[in-house]
């Protein structure tokens, strides 16, 4: 595959991680159980419209909003970058490229960038957060996986190669990718893009979109793993359970997926690798069943709908 690792040393703007997900969620109180007592995230603040949910490791005021609507979608994935000086080049870079960057106020965040990428996946940009007490120390408070902190998510797109050229250009390295082969020709199917030193803080697929295929909280270790199972059998979510666990061949994690009320897909997982010195990215042939489940584990056929589509 040509230009899948080139690196980008000096980018526009200093994006240093994946930050936080929105979601929209038709049972407020529903989805808060979902993620409190099986996944173990922390309630940050709550009101009549909203929930901001944090893990156990993090800092920041939240890395998860539920927002009450009619109708449950992705609203907005969130990137964290250096300082607000970060945040305004970012509003200058995109109005040269002609995209509609708008600074806006946010709940518990500072200064705040809305945007759209190349491919209409929104985005949102920002420096700080109210921080919040790191709460993994106070193991009273652990509940269900016992999730730490957010990794990464993973988008549908119709056109990866767009996709990855836009995130390219933001810095963002790729440790991982999927080809396949058409007339006669290699074409990206998947590519794993970073910028904080694992393999990846977005994923992009090839399927229809842009959707938001999951989000990824890591675990302490694979007890905790366990634990979620058992957690999601005696509070009712078993039908949940998606898949797993099982071992990813890409990143090579430990992983299990569960849906929440509305059908959105959280990933849960530990034990991936640093991807911080200048190296080749690892190419895996699509036809390879290794790169999806090092155990050959097939999908569960559970009967839940697809995840709901992006708001964009």
């Amino acid at each position: 595959m040509q230009q899948i690792n080139e690196i980008v040393g000096q980018p526009p703007f200093n994006v240093t991680r994946a930050s936080h997900v929105v979601l929209n969620v038709r049972d407020l109180e529903a989805s808060k159980h979902f993620y409190r007592e099986l996944v173990g995230l922390i309630v940050s603040d709550e009101d009549a419209s909203t929930v901001w949910l944090r893990g156990l490791e993090e800092r920041g005021h939240h890395s998860l909003v539920l927002r009450k609507s009619a109708q449950p979608g992705c609203a907005r994935i969130g990137m964290r970058v250096h300082s607000e000086d970060d945040v305004k080049r970012a509003r200058d870079y995109f109005a040269t490229q002609g995209a509609n960057a708008e600074l806006v106020e946010v709940p518990w965040q500072g200064l705040t960038l809305h945007v759209s990428d190349s491919i209409g996946v929104p985005l949102e940009f920002c420096a700080t957060m109210e921080p919040r007490e790191r709460m993994f120390k106070q193991y009273h408070r652990y509940r269900g996986a016992c999730a730490q902190r957010l990794d990464h998510y993973q988008l549908q797109a119709s056109n990866v190669r767009t996709a990855f050229d836009f995130y390219q250009r933001l810095g963002f390295r790729t440790s991982e990718y999927t080809w396949s082969e058409l007339d006669g020709e290699e074409q990206l199917w998947g590519v794993w893009m970073q910028r904080k030193g694992n393999p990846h803080d977005i994923v992009f697929t090839n399927g229809v979109g842009p959707r938001l295929h999951h989000f990824a909280y890591t675990i302490p270790d694979t007890n905790d793993m366990i634990r979620a199972c058992d957690v999601a059998g005696a509070l009712g979510y078993a039908p949940q359970l998606e898949r797993g666990p099982g071992r990813h061949g890409i990143s090579g994690a430990l992983f299990i997926y569960f849906r929440d009320p509305d059908g959105h897909r959280i990933e849960l997982f530990n034990t991936h690798y640093q991807h911080i010195d200048p190296e080749p990215a690892v190419g895996w042939d699509l036809a390879d069943p290794k790169r999806a489940d090092q155990w050959g584990c097939r999908h569960k056929i559970s009967g839940l709908p697809k995840p709901p589509p992006s708001s964009a």
